[in-house]
């Protein structure tokens, strides 16, 4: 992908939740942006609402790279908290079993969707030093106090605290697990909890216990990217308990922390979020298996990041179609130009002000779209010239957006096995092809059109052109 890093002239703008409105990105150094994304709690294997997440945030990371920036990109990984260990205990495994076992299916989801890997992605357990050095300035500044080996941060010695979330304190219902006592305030929340049976736990100078939840990112943001950083990120549903302990810890400890907030929405089913506990996950292990992994890339990542996703296997039709368009014309393109078609050095004005305006990737997949439009319409005329040029532009575009078809990550969609697949069935077709071109020559108009039918039917959309007939898989 080329970069096109404009000094002057080009602002990015991004929905800064804690600000409830459309910022100006001004990074904190020139040139470089910072972001830390909440990654996966590793208690089972991803659904495709955990991976829109990842997917939302690499095409920010992209688009900033395209603009030139220098991106650090740290996305973590919880591999302890209530969950994994309740889990461990009841299927008598490891809780680190558990935890590395999800972690690998995580990073397979996003490798098979095509996102870029983080720059760093820590492990919580790997941090306790950290968080242990946290609490201890914390504590000594009067924001937090130890009580039966729990360690709790004082939610009223922190003014700014709800900031983030907008509520009020005295309405607060603060979670809060089993074993936390010793509270001085029910809203309190806790960064350390005391060792229990059968739990594992490490040394610290108020006892053995492990972290919380919300300890961890704080000490991991602070590890990789200092006292402040540009952008945080994570889902809607992290903006209370999690985001907002988060910033009451770090900012309390002394770091200025997060400098915009960036959350995306969820992806439903029947109106509710999907989620393990509801039981309407849809493992992108299985997805994958019924939908190729660049349609399911188009799918969960082309709406707008702030947008619910409806999850529905019609809405994912309608996905494979729309890229079958677009996949369709870049085809047809490199079979007119006789070889591959190297993209633009930089995408059109109109899709570089909808990215720029809060990632709007709707609107700049409009102009994708168009530019396909306009192609098709270059290939009827036999402009290759033109033809070539607006591929150009498409695969600048696609290219932003991680769906290049002509991309070595997707080119390999299927594997060898696939390719030489490819080839039988070209073979095949060509012979079926061949005695429909005999029916036409004939003028068996009838018999033509049933081989064409009948190869629809199969999943195949014939294109009659000026070269002779050629086919694609359709939509299924």
């Amino acid at each position: 992908m080329p970069f096109a890093y404009y000094s002057g002239g080009v602002t990015i703008r991004l929905y800064d939740t804690s600000a409830r409105q459309i910022r100006d990105f001004a990074p904190l150094t020139p040139g470089c942006v910072s972001i830390y994304l909440c990654g996966a709690t590793v208690q089972a294997a991803p659904h495709i609402g955990h991976i829109r997440s990842g997917l939302n945030f690499d095409i920010m990371r992209r688009w900033f790279e395209y603009r030139g920036y220098d991106v650090t990109f740290v996305r973590n990984v919880t591999d302890i908290d209530d969950k994994i260990i309740t889990k461990a205990a009841g299927q008598g495994r490891p809780w680190w079993s558990i935890g590395y076992e999800n972690e690998r299916a995580f990073n397979d989801g996003y490798g098979v969707l095509g996102c870029l890997p983080p720059t760093y992605e820590p492990r919580a357990t790997g941090h306790v030093t950290e968080m242990v050095e946290m609490m201890r300035g914390l504590i000594e500044r009067g924001h937090a106090y130890e009580a039966d080996g729990n360690v709790y941060f004082d939610v009223r010695s922190f003014p700014e605290y709800l900031k983030l979330s907008n509520q009020e304190l005295d309405n607060l219902l603060q979670p809060s697990a089993e074993g936390e006592t010793g509270k001085r305030d029910p809203r309190d929340f806790a960064m350390w909890k005391s060792a229990k049976p059968g739990e594992p736990t490490w040394e610290t100078p108020w006892g053995r216990g492990r972290p919380g939840w919300h300890l961890e990112c704080s000490a991991m943001a602070h590890k990789y990217l200092g006292s402040a950083f540009d952008i945080h990120g994570g889902g809607l549903d992290l903006i209370f308990p999690h985001h907002e302990n988060e910033i009451a810890q770090a900012k309390a400890y002394g770091d200025e922390f997060a400098k915009y907030w960036v959350h995306n929405a969820w992806v439903t089913m029947s109106g509710e979020k999907m989620s393990k506990s509801l039981g309407n996950s849809v493992l992108v292990s299985e997805m994958v298996k019924h939908w190729r992994p660049i349609v399911l890339r188009y799918y969960l990542g082309t709406p707008h990041y702030r947008s619910m996703i409806e999850y529905s296997e019609e809405a994912l039709r309608e996905a494979e179609s729309a890229f079958a368009r677009i996949e369709g014309f870049v085809q047809r393109v490199v079979e007119k130009a006789g070889g591959v078609v190297e993209p633009c050095a930089e995408v059109p004005p109109a899709f570089a002000e909808a990215m720029d305006d809060d990632l709007g990737v709707p609107q700049a997949l409009a102009v994708v779209h168009t530019t396909v439009r306009q192609g098709n319409s270059a290939l009827a005329a036999d402009d290759k010239e033109a033809a070539v040029a607006r591929l150009a532009e498409v695969r600048a575009m696609l290219g932003v957006l991680g769906l290049d078809p002509l991309d070595a990550h997707w080119a390999g969609e299927g594997g060898d096995r696939g390719e030489d697949l490819h080839g039988v069935v070209d073979s095949l077709v060509g012979l079926v092809l061949q005695q429909r071109e005999a029916a036409r020559a004939r003028k068996d108009w009838a018999t033509a059109d049933a081989i064409r039918d009948q190869l629809n039917q199969s999943g195949l959309v014939i294109e009659d052109g000026p070269d002779g007939p050629r086919w694609t898989l359709g939509p299924r």
